[in-house]
């Protein structure tokens, strides 16, 4: 059995649920009720996802993406 790691993206949508993302695997997107749920649901389709690919014995991406918060002040007049 070989671990992976991937960045997920929750964000809340238009119909006050959670949609989760990898954007590493393409076409890897899930909802859930709350942000707990989606998080479930994105490791399930991750799980699904990655099954499929080595099944197909496809190769499996690697997580490229960096993230980082940034703050800017903006002087108000």
């Amino acid at each position: 059995m070989k671990s992976y790691t991937f960045r997920i993206i929750i964000e809340p949508d238009e119909k006050g649920t959670f949609h989760g993302y990898v954007p590493a695997l393409p076409g890897c997107h899930t909802w859930g009720k709350s942000i707990e749920d989606a998080r479930k649901n994105v490791r399930e389709a991750m799980e699904l996802y990655l099954e499929e690919m080595t099944h197909r014995k496809s190769n499996i991406p690697q997580e490229s993406g960096f993230e980082t918060f940034e703050t800017v002040l903006i002087n108000k007049k």
